[in-house]
């Protein structure tokens, strides 16, 4: 029975590109992770600043919010793949550079700042494509599942690449991080390369660029269940995420909190949410998923309160593994159950509006959630975050059956 189990969890890995595909990001997601931890310890040791840790979400995740409807019109015109290589060249190249001017330094915070905002100007066009390339590697069928894997990897990841950057960034500094990173780009773009593929479908005859946003944007007005699907994707992403940005200073006032305690947080919430991400990939289908979704999202905001006014070690490392379990579950859940009603040809200008939402929305809440840790603390700044999302979640729950969903 157990064997059967872990065959159903990794179903959508019996496809090689896939195979592929997974290996080549778990390695680039680690270096990912490990950048993610040490440029924003950089940020904070420059400067102390609660305001520009917010303001460094916002540089990083900002442009998503601005350019990626242009990247999914782009990702249902043009082949994905290519469109993948392309843009992890162009995150190597920023790495690379951001690991140069930290290894050769004194780096300036608007230096930072500037390859952050390029970062996220790259992934505009990157996360679009990503999302709606797996159908291509892995059919309709086993989507369901190939999405599920890749939250696992994407936390996998996450646990192992903060670990890891916490003891780096105390043994031999940030820069090296960001060298590690740009390196670790090498896997995914070879596996990309490796790919036997045939040739990608005919795509519709161009249309206006413009033309394309807006008609992505139309059928998700006129959706009922994906509308209210990416309502409360807003809600939960612009409350309820920002408290990632504020971190540093979470684990700064621990006993003997510094680098490495705050890569143990940052794993403790990568943890949980791979536990997350394994358990929705042994779900054979999507009923009850909104419901779900609903109740993790409610659950998530009273768990962030408590984290918020956490002193100790002890409680804050497994609330924050019951926040990234939640978390896991509404990001990958509200995924699935997107792509499993877009149509094929709105697949990437949907997900761009997914990603849109999902990431775009949450630099406005690390802006936010940065003035008002500023100003009344973070455990209030948090503490506020979460009781929204737990109302986000609660509405949602009422919403969801109405609208089919």
């Amino acid at each position: 029975m157990i064997p059967q189990r872990a065959a159903a969890m990794g179903r959508a890995l019996r496809h090689r590109d896939y195979r592929l595909f997974f290996g080549g990001q778990l390695i680039s997601l680690i270096g990912t992770w490990m950048q993610n931890l040490a440029q924003a310890w950089l940020v904070f040791r420059l400067s102390g600043s609660a305001e520009l840790l917010g303001a460094l979400g916002f540089a990083i995740q900002g442009p998503i919010f601005l350019l990626s409807q242009l990247g999914g019109a782009v990702a249902d015109q043009r082949d994905r793949r290519a469109i993948l290589i392309a843009t992890q060249a162009a995150a190597m190249v920023l790495a690379a550079l951001l690991a140069i001017l930290t290894l050769t330094g004194p780096i300036r915070i608007w230096e930072i700042f500037l390859l952050a905002g390029l970062l996220g100007t790259v992934n505009a066009f990157d996360i679009p494509a990503r999302q709606s390339f797996v159908v291509e590697l892995v059919g309709r069928e086993d989507l369901p599942n190939a999405i599920a894997l890749n939250s696992s990897m994407f936390n996998a990841a996450r646990l192992v690449g903060p670990a890891l950057a916490g003891f780096a960034v105390a043994a031999i500094g940030e820069g090296w991080c960001f060298a590690l990173n740009a390196l670790s780009f090498l896997a995914v773009i070879g596996s990309l390369l490796a790919m036997r593929r045939p040739q990608p479908a005919p795509r519709p005859a161009p249309e206006p660029l413009f033309a394309r946003v807006r008609q992505g944007m139309a059928h998700v007005a006129g959706d009922r269940p994906i509308r209210t699907l990416m309502t409360m994707v807003a809600g939960f992403s612009l409350f309820g995420l920002p408290y990632a940005v504020l971190m540093p200073i979470f684990a700064a006032r621990l006993p003997g909190g510094g680098a490495g305690t705050l890569g143990t947080l940052m794993a403790s919430a990568g943890l949980g949410a791979l536990a997350g991400a394994l358990l929705l990939a042994g779900r054979d289908g999507i009923h009850g998923m909104a419901r779900g979704v609903g109740r993790a999202a409610a659950a998530y905001g009273l768990l962030l309160t408590m984290f918020a006014w956490s002193r100790w070690l002890w409680l804050s490392v497994p609330v924050l593994v019951l926040i990234g379990f939640c978390q896991m579950t509404v990001v990958a859940s509200s995924n699935t159950l997107v792509q499993s009603v877009v149509p094929d040809a709105f697949r990437g200008r949907v997900m761009a509006i997914f990603a849109t939402l999902f990431l775009g929305m949450a630099p406005f809440g690390a802006l936010l959630a940065g003035s008002v840790a500023a100003r009344l603390g973070a455990s209030v700044a948090v503490t506020i975050g979460g009781l929204i999302s737990s109302l986000v979640g609660l509405w949602f729950i009422r919403r969801s059956a109405a609208a089919g969903l």
